[in-house]
Formats: structure tokens, C-alpha cells, sequence
């Protein structure tokens, strides 16, 4: 577990905290509603590429320097800072808003060029409060402004709680269309141009058709499914698997299959055996007798689909978006 502290005062401007991925919704916004906070409370994440004010086009400053920013392929290079922490607002202590570098928001707070709060002891811009319409709740600690500090305490033990792919509200998850964005971009990469096969249910409802449409045709050679702990998805060439908590990095699947990072809670809810009853039975039912009559879960009016926003984000900053034939894959879907 970290807390951070200003970089200035020592000040302790977090919670203790554990470190968890980046979520790949972390940087899309949603049309004009509020929503919730993007990391769960008591974790934080780090950006590890540049990110935030300014945006330049990659055309105009060359593809040397895109690529020195981490970005490979035509997308808005970001020349913010690297390693800026976000976490939930409510584990932030001891900072003050500043009103006045809250800029182009909506219906609610939205940062600038600059931090748009202060250490409450000394006054120096830690970090970024987000929480306008269509923008997930934030807040980024900037890495020159605070230092981690272990606590000493170890992080809660890893539990896996699966997410569903529907909302409470009844449409799909932006978290789940994120993911399966992301992945639809480290699939495409990890097949090498061949076609890939998906187990039959939710995976090939979601990636079946965009698989089938950005690879060439031709037999199907790879095989793709989930793997990780418990599932060692034996036979497989590409694996779907959760984080590895020891290194923050894409589980190792076992026969070296090529691994595909999912967030946990979407690999939890395709890998992990489902509960059999949304309701529990009670009363006078018999062992083993589920009830007949709780409600059916809702059913979005259109199908699940990847986030292009997502696909093409992250196929922007793999490397082997250069190679010829997903470079002119990455051209064809702008």
C-alpha cells in the first residue's frame, strides 16, 4: 500500500492506496451524462505514456517524434507528463480547488492546461479534479508534483469479482466496451493476419464479426480464449487473461500463448463459473431447486460492440501497428 505526499511540504494528500492497471476507459468520454468514479476506492493507477494538454497531430510533427511519444500510427500525440497517477476523488485529502483554472467545463469540474488543485499546506498544483458530463470522476495526481510512500502494509488480497457487461440503468457497459476494444486491438496484433477462432458465447457475439472483417481471409490457424489463474487454457495460441498482481503486466499464460490483457473484473465474468440463480431459493424448496421466477436480465436494444475509440487508441501505440499489412488495416478503419 502508498500513500502520496506533496513533493513540496510532505503534506499526505491521498489514502493509502493499491496499485491496480490503468483501466483502458481511463482517457474516453460519453456523450453528456455524469458518471461515476473510475478507479474503486482505495486503488490508484499510473499512465505510463505521456498524457493530458497539449495535443499536437502527428503528421505535422513527424513520425519520429510520435514515436518518441509512444504513439505509432495516425492519433493526437499527448506531450503531458508521464506517470501521472489517478484515483478515485474521494481517497484525496488535503487539497483546495481552484476555480479559476477549471476551464471549457459543462456540468461540472473539468481541468486545463494547468492542476487545478492545490496542497492545502503549501499551495503548490498537485493535481486534476475531473467530474464533468461524460467524463469519468478523477482525479490525476501530476508525478513532479508528489511522491509515493510505502506504507508498509500489504494490499488487500486479490479477489476477482466479475463485472457484468449490462449496466443497473439497463445498457451496455462502457467499461466492458473499452475492454473488448482493447482487446480487439491486441487480438488483431497477436494473430499475426491469420484467422482466429473464439469460443462459442459472449466472446464471439462481441468480437466474432470485427475479427472476422479486419483479418484476411482464409482458414482459421489460431485459436483464442480466456486463461489465467485456475485455467490454464490448454491448446490455445492467444490468451485472455487477467493482470499478474506481482507485475502489473498481462498474466502468463501457460504452452506460451500469446496473452491479451483484460481488466480483471471483465476476464472474471468470461472465465469464472457463473452463480446459477440471480435470486437465492429460500422457504420450502428443496435442495437444488432453483426458483423460476426472478426477473430476466435486461437486454440492451443493440449488440454489444468493441469501443473503436478504443481499438484504434490502442493499436495506435503497439509497435507493430509499423508492420505493412496492419498499418494499412489501421488506415482503412480511421
Amino acid at each position: 500500500m502508498d500513500v502520496f505526499v506533496c513533493a513540496r511540504c510532505d503534506a499526505v494528500l491521498t489514502v493509502p492506496l493499491a496499485r491496480v492497471p490503468l483501466p483502458p476507459e481511463a482517457h474516453l468520454s460519453y456523450g453528456h451524462e455524469p458518471y461515476p468514479a473510475l478507479m474503486e476506492p482505495g486503488t490508484y493507477a499510473v499512465d505510463p505514456a505521456p498524457s493530458g494538454p497539449p495535443f499536437r497531430d502527428g503528421q505535422d510533427i513527424g513520425e519520429a517524434a510520435a514515436a518518441a511519444q509512444g504513439v505509432f500510427a495516425p492519433w493526437p500525440v499527448s506531450f503531458g507528463a508521464r506517470g501521472r497517477i489517478v484515483t478515485a476523488p474521494g481517497d484525496v485529502r488535503g487539497t483546495v480547488l481552484v476555480p479559476e483554472k477549471c476551464v471549457n467545463h459543462c456540468l461540472g469540474i473539468a481541468a486545463g492546461a494547468e492542476p487545478n488543485l492545490e496542497c492545502e499546506c503549501c499551495g503548490l498544483p498537485v493535481a486534476s479534479r475531473v467530474d464533468d458530463c461524460g467524463l469519468w470522476q478523477t482525479v490525476w495526481l501530476e508525478p513532479g508534483a508528489v511522491r509515493r510512500v510505502p506504507t508498509g502494509a500489504p494490499a488487500p488480497p486479490r479477489t476477482f469479482t466479475a463485472v457484468p457487461p449490462v449496466d443497473p440503468p439497463g445498457s451496455w457497459s462502457p467499461r466492458w466496451e473499452a475492454a473488448m476494444g482493447a482487446a480487439l486491438a491486441g487480438l488483431v496484433v497477436a494473430s499475426g493476419g491469420a484467422r482466429v477462432r473464439l469460443p462459442a458465447g459472449l466472446l464471439t457475439d462481441v468480437l466474432g464479426r470485427a475479427l472476422d472483417a479486419l483479418l484476411p481471409p482464409g482458414p482459421v490457424v489460431r485459436t483464442a480464449g480466456p486463461a489465467g489463474p485456475g485455467l490454464p487454457g490448454d491448446g490455445l495460441d492467444i490468451a485472455l487473461v487477467p493482470h499478474d498482481p506481482g507485475t502489473g503486466g498481462p498474466w502468463r499464460p501457460e504452452g506460451g500463448a500469446v496473452p491479451v490483457p483484460l481488466p480483471d473484473g471483465v476476464w472474471a465474468w468470461l472465465a469464472l463459473p457463473p452463480e446459477t440463480s440471480p435470486l437465492p431459493a429460500s422457504g420450502t424448496l428443496p435442495e437444488g431447486v432453483l426458483r423460476d421466477d426472478y426477473p430476466l436480465p435486461d437486454h440492451p436494444w443493440r449488440t454489444l460492440q468493441p469501443d473503436l475509440r478504443a481499438f484504434r487508441g490502442t493499436l495506435a501505440r503497439m509497435p507493430e501497428v509499423r508492420e505493412p499489412w496492419l498499418r494499412a488495416l489501421y488506415d482503412r478503419h480511421l
